[in-house]
């Protein structure tokens, strides 16, 4: 179906294969292949389609879907790969399968990431209009009022206009600075560093907590599991 496929540029970067400017590249110069016809710039692909990229296939409706959670450590890239030799997300988490992150989590940001081999999830969880919560742990400079707190939960205007309203709990006070619990419903890049930062503040510390009802209990930092069934199910029920 249609509405299922995804652009091929979008779908192969999504996969850690190349960027979109790359794949675009390779379809000029005749070097992928979709169900043994050359691609065409703009055509649309889904997991059932057979996609060859320089000579190898790349698909996966064969390979079994596997699905991990870490605990991702600060200083970690949430990518596939990296040209400066930064280490990954999918370098922490050892799998036969071609795996990748599912969204990301700042250089300096710590916590819950997925990963994946499966496109489909992938698509359906990065789509807008998806809006799952993600809850972060808070470090913040200084005493937030609670002007500032509550401009954070109603929406905080930032250059690509408004964040959606958020959910701030368990707000304390620390050796003068402001821990605070948040939910958000966006990806925006650096969200978090960027709405604290726009009520006149600066994150010392950030940790992704949850994805929806999904959570770090039992891991500690570094460590990663798979998905049990039920919450593969969950996911899919989310989007």
């Amino acid at each position: 179906m249609e509405e299922n496929k995804t652009r091929i540029n979008k779908f192969l970067a999504s996969k850690g294969v190349a960027s979109r400017r790359q794949v675009d590249l390779w379809i000029e110069e005749g070097r992928i292949s979709v169900n043994g016809s050359l691609a065409t710039s703009g055509q649309k692909v889904s997991e059932e389609d057979d996609i060859v990229v320089n000579g190898k296939s790349i698909s996966q409706k064969k390979q079994k879907k596997v699905y991990y959670l870490l605990y991702k450590e600060e200083e970690v890239l949430s990518a596939v790969k990296d040209d400066r030799g930064r280490r990954t997300v999918v370098d922490c988490v050892p799998s036969p399968y071609r795996i990748f992150p599912v969204g990301r989590l700042d250089y300096r940001t710590s916590g819950l990431i997925l990963l994946t081999n499966d496109g489909d999830l992938f698509n359906r969880m990065m789509h807008p209009r998806a809006e799952i919560f993600k809850s972060y742990e808070v470090l913040a400079k200084g005493h937030l009022t609670k002007e500032q707190l509550k401009t954070l939960e109603e929406g905080v205007e930032l250059e690509e206009g408004k964040t959606l309203a958020a959910l701030i709990a368990k707000v304390k006070y620390e050796k003068g600075n402001t821990f605070f619990e948040i939910s958000i419903r966006e990806g925006r890049n650096r969200q978090i560093r960027r709405m604290v930062e726009a009520v006149g503040s600066r994150v010392y510390r950030l940790r992704r907590t949850k994805i929806g009802k999904l959570s770090l209990d039992g891991l500690s930092l570094g460590e990663y599991r798979a998905l049990e069934e039920k919450e593969i199910e969950y996911l899919y029920s989310l989007s």
